[in-house]
Formats: structure tokens, C-alpha cells, sequence
């Protein structure tokens, strides 16, 4: 038995406890980050919860939200420098999510997200966004209704988004790191704005109104070639862009009737398979994408119950398809040269060999000159709770 404690006390020696345990009210929890470059510094503004403020007991109606802002040549020396004015330690780990200023982006992100990518505290899972016509502090200053916490509302509001509606997107850390070091595509990233009054936006006085004076807004995707914004997709292109990159999970696409009126309908699956191949010693893809639908709501004369009608729908919908991704296309190889759709990754696969010959020029000339083949398969299935539309009935009585 004392053999046994003995053992026992030794090994106790080498056990180890939590040596890098904090209490919660040592740490100011930080759900978003936001990165300025201010001349030669970056200024990284963190946006702290008010823990007192989120208590259903003990909040006493301020915001619940904080600001701490500081400059720094490096973005982890800003963030150290922030205990110079926050009575705790900025701490990342519960991050939702990083706003780039715009003028930082078009100089080059890499830099300041090394930091982010290295640090343990840190998850990868938050989404990065590009401040669009503001800065970064100004989107992270802006009160928020529905969610009280700012960056909840950006989360969130960003996550419905890329679901239900195909011109946005949500890029976390590691795919934008995944992207700014991969030869054979480029990284996209939401934009992010702020509309109506920002003065009053900063203000409680924003959200104590049925329409707030401001209000945080997601815009179309911003191009990046290496790790500088170059610029920005209008909305149409962001949509030909995500349904390239099969990144579409639900959304709605309004067509012109065969005569006269509209139908919206809503696209329920899309899946797009991109194949790289060489022709004649040129690189080419092929982007085949495979449609299912219903018909949303019906604004023409139009007779759904007859088959043929179904299929002339599915003819026009892979028409507006078609020619929204080859405009997008265009526009990005000549805009932009730059190959956000991964094509060049699409070549790689399959053909490795002939990748490392044309590679070193592919962001130079390669992706502009490449041709691109696009053939979109859209079935329509439903119809909703009615066949035809009773709007005509509607015109009968008048």
C-alpha cells in the first residue's frame, strides 16, 4: 500500500495544470475585428461585449457593445497597445467576424491577416468581409436592431444571405488563405456598407425607430488578384460567379415570359462541374451546371398546365443562365485578368503536365485568353399550391 502511494505522489509531479487559465472577467471577448491602414500603421478597431449589458438582470439599456481602437506598425502590436485603453485583455477566440477597410485591400491583406492565421487563440470560422466606401471602424461603430451585438448581425445576416440569395457570400479564414496562395484560382470576399445617416448610426438613437437612420448592407464581391482588391462584381456577376463555383444553395432568378410579363422562379439545387482540358495546345473549360427549380409567382398569361409551357419556362430560364456567367466571364478576364473561378485549378486536374508549363503565365495572360464552354440543364418541378396564375381571373372581372 505504501508502495502504491508513493507511486502515486510521483506522478502527481508531472501532472499539469491549466497554466494558461484566465477568468472571464480578465478578458474582454471580442466578436469582431476590424483593419484600417492609417498612413504607414494599421489601426485595428475591436468591437468588446459589455458583459453586464447582455444580462437580462443586470442590463441597464446601454450598449452592449464597446469599441477599443489602437495604431500599430504591425496588427498584433495595435492589439497589445489596446490595453492602454481597455481595463482588459482583447481576447479573439469567440471572433464572428474580420472587416477589412477597402484602402488596406487594394494595398494588400496579406500582412495583416498573418497574425490571424498563427494565432492559437484564435478559431478560423469567421467570416472576412471588405468595407465598401467606409472604413472598417466606421461598419463596426454602427447600431444594430434585431441583433443587439453588431457582429451577431453581420454573421447572421451574411450566413441567411449566401443561402437563400446567390450574390453574396461567406468566406471564412482558411479559404481565403487557401485562395490568396493558390496558383490556379483567386479570392473573392463579400463587400460590406453602410447606407442613410452614419452619424446617427453611431448612436442608440438608430435603433429606437421602426427604420433605423443607418443601416449595415451587404454589397456584390470584391475581386482580388494575389492578396489587392481590384475591384468589385455588379450583382448580376456576383450571381454568374457563384453558380460557376457551385456555391448557390437557394435563390430566386426572375425570367421574361415568352410574350409579355414575368415569372420569378426559384432555383432549389444547382450543382456546377468544372473540367479543364487542353485544345490544340490551349487550355478550355467546360462549365456544365445542372438546374432544379419551382415556379415562384406568376405575373403573365401563361397556361402551366400544359408541358410544353414547363419546357419553353426551362428554355428561357438556361438562356438568362447562360448568358449571365459568359458576361460574367468576359467581364472578369478582361476587366481583371484575374481567375476567381479557379479554372486554372480545373486544367491542373487534368492536365498536371501541361500545368506546369503554362502556370507561371496564367495570372499574366493564360486565364484572360482562355475559352470558356457553358451549358446550363435547368428542370422545373413545381408549381406551388396552384396550377395558373388567378390574375387572369382577376383581369376577367375587370
Amino acid at each position: 500500500m505504501k508502495k502504491c502511494m508513493f507511486v502515486l505522489l510521483i506522478l502527481s509531479l508531472f501532472l499539469t495544470g491549466c497554466w494558461d487559465r484566465r477568468e472571464l472577467n480578465e478578458l474582454g471577448i471580442t466578436l469582431a475585428l476590424g483593419i484600417d491602414k492609417v498612413e504607414d500603421e494599421y489601426q485595428v478597431t475591436a468591437q468588446v461585449v459589455v458583459p453586464s449589458e447582455i444580462s437580462a438582470k443586470a442590463s441597464t439599456g446601454r450598449s452592449p457593445v464597446t469599441l477599443f481602437q489602437a495604431k500599430g506598425e504591425t496588427v498584433y502590436e495595435a492589439l497589445r497597445k489596446m490595453t492602454k485603453n481597455s481595463p482588459r485583455k482583447i481576447y479573439p477566440g469567440h471572433l464572428r467576424m474580420l472587416v477589412i477597410g477597402e484602402d488596406l485591400a487594394e494595398e494588400g491583406i496579406g500582412e495583416s491577416l498573418e497574425l490571424l492565421s498563427r494565432d492559437w487563440e484564435l478559431r478560423s470560422d469567421f467570416y472576412v468581409v471588405i468595407a465598401k466606401d467606409v472604413t472598417a471602424e466606421e461598419i463596426l461603430n454602427v447600431t444594430t436592431t434585431l441583433e443587439a451585438i453588431p457582429a451577431n448581425k453581420m454573421f447572421n445576416t451574411l450566413k441567411t444571405s449566401e443561402t437563400a440569395w446567390a450574390a453574396t457570400n461567406g468566406i471564412i479564414l482558411d479559404e481565403l488563405i487557401t485562395d490568396l496562395t493558390n496558383e490556379g484560382k483567386e479570392a473573392v470576399l463579400t463587400g460590406i456598407l453602410v447606407t442613410g445617416n452614419q452619424e446617427i448610426g453611431t448612436s442608440k438613437q438608430n435603433v429606437e425607430s421602426i427604420t433605423p437612420e443607418a443601416r449595415i448592407i451587404y454589397d456584390e464581391l470584391a475581386v482580388f488578384k494575389k492578396d489587392k482588391l481590384l475591384g468589385w462584381l455588379t450583382e448580376e456577376e456576383s450571381r454568374g460567379y457563384n453558380d460557376i463555383t457551385n456555391s448557390v444553395k437557394n435563390t430566386v432568378s426572375v425570367i421574361s415570359c415568352p410574350k409579355e410579363g414575368k415569372i420569378s422562379i426559384e432555383i432549389i439545387q444547382l450543382k456546377s462541374d468544372v473540367k479543364g482540358k487542353m485544345n490544340k495546345g490551349k487550355p478550355e473549360v467546360d462549365v456544365n451546371i445542372k438546374v432544379k427549380g419551382n415556379v415562384g409567382d406568376v405575373e403573365c398569361p401563361i397556361n402551366l398546365s400544359e408541358p410544353k409551357t414547363f419546357a419553353e419556362l426551362e428554355k428561357i430560364t438556361e438562356k438568362k443562365m447562360e448568358d449571365t456567367i459568359n458576361q460574367t466571364i468576359e467581364s472578369v478576364q478582361k476587366q481583371y485578368e484575374s481567375d476567381i473561378f479557379g479554372f486554372g485549378e480545373a486544367i491542373h486536374r487534368s492536365n498536371p503536365k501541361e500545368w506546369k508549363k503554362i502556370k507561371r503565365q496564367w495570372r499574366d495572360e493564360g486565364f484572360s485568353e482562355l475559352s470558356a464552354n457553358v451549358k446550363v440543364d435547368v428542370k422545373l418541378q413545381h408549381t406551388g399550391t396552384v396550377t395558373n396564375s388567378y390574375l387572369e381571373d382577376v383581369k376577367e372581372i375587370k
